[in-house]
């Protein structure tokens, strides 16, 4: 078989979502939507099972992915519903929905559900995408708290930029939101991953860690003891000797300066590592740190074999514990979240905690 995988730590998932748990307070939604940012939303889900205090996706669908696995625990819906059967359809599961906008709130006085719905509300407190207006809050959470067919009411936004520790946004959004509730009786969830891990000031009565949960830190620094859940890696599957001027790959990016020796493996950008990379972009053979040279095709890419001992059949770290996949990402000219959530076609293996 093809030697490309995806290796899945999930004691580093667990370890993860316990360090955004403990670091936040309160309780914390594990956000495994997008297949669980590409690692396998039923299988991590699992892997929490014991742990989370719910999980949230971004869609119906993934919702429904979930209850068919076998998970029982509350999900969020963090986009809402489309249209008003999915009112229907959230209920039959037992989801919790967010209605971020007024179509929403229309469809929610529409239904009909057997059973009370816990709501949550979003609210646009700057980063201007979804979210219904901070001066409606007060006379909103009345009247969905009065309302039969709403079971509870959770109160929540989302940062803009988090990431940026020197950009002062993050508390302002936060303020806004906090005047903006005051005097109402609601729990409130606001932050996300940069959130926890960057804003200890900052927090709410619900987390919804993301990305730091598969070990990627959102932060500059990487130093809040996060671990790498996915290690992506391949083989060497040939090995060639260039002579000084011979190209390599398509459009002969790269041209051997001197004689050297370059070894073929077998990962490319169908199996979702970014095309993108320049030449120089690090991987780690045989316990080595190395360079990629020439352009990554759909199935293959080279790297740089001068000083290091490795031949056909040597194990190539695309990213993981050895390459951090920020790294990569920073190479690339993209961010993390890409390039876990493209992953594709390898063989995934799971190491069950231990």
């Amino acid at each position: 078989m093809r030697p490309a995988k995806a290796l899945i730590d999930l004691g580093a998932l667990r370890h993860n979502y316990a360090l955004a748990r403990r670091l936040h307070g309160g309780k914390a939604l594990a956000v495994v939507k997008a297949n669980a940012y590409g690692h396998g939303a039923v299988v991590c889900a699992h892997a929490l099972a014991d742990l989370a205090d719910g999980f949230a996706v971004a869609c119906l669908e993934e919702a429904e992915g979930l209850r068919a696995g076998g998970i029982t625990a509350p999900i969020l819906l963090l986009e809402g519903v489309f249209e008003v059967s999915e009112w229907a359809r959230a209920d039959a599961l037992g989801l919790w929905v967010v209605v971020h906008q007024a179509e929403q709130l229309e469809m929610l006085a529409a239904c009909r559900p057997k059973r009370p719905i816990p709501v949550w509300m979003k609210f646009n407190s700057g980063m201007n995408r979804a979210g219904l207006p901070l001066a409606r809050l007060p006379a909103l959470h009345a009247q969905l708290a009065g309302d039969p067919k709403v079971a509870s009411v959770t109160l929540m936004s989302h940062f803009a930029r988090a990431d940026e520790p020197e950009c002062d946004e993050t508390r302002r959004q936060f303020e806004r939101l906090r005047a903006a509730m005051e005097g109402v009786p609601a729990p409130v969830s606001i932050c996300n991953s940069a959130g926890i891990l960057g804003w200890p000031g900052i927090r709410g009565d619900w987390a919804r860690p993301g990305i730091m949960l598969y070990g990627a830190d959102p932060m500059p620094g990487e130093g809040h003891g996060l671990r790498p859940v996915m290690q992506l890696g391949s083989r060497i599957m040939a090995v060639r000797q260039l002579s000084a001027g011979d190209p390599v790959g398509y459009g002969a990016r790269f041209v051997a300066p001197r004689p050297m020796r370059i070894g073929l493996v077998a990962m490319g950008y169908a199996d979702g590592y970014p095309r993108a990379v320049p030449d120089g972009a690090p991987v780690v053979v045989a316990g080595q740190r190395t360079r990629i040279v020439g352009r990554v095709s759909m199935d293959m890419l080279t790297v740089d074999l001068e000083g290091i001992d490795a031949d056909v059949g040597s194990p190539v770290e695309l990213w993981g514990g050895a390459v951090s996949v920020n790294e990569v990402a920073a190479v690339a000219g993209t961010i993390a979240y890409e390039l876990l959530c493209n992953v594709k076609r390898v063989a995934f293996e799971y190491v069950q905690p231990a």
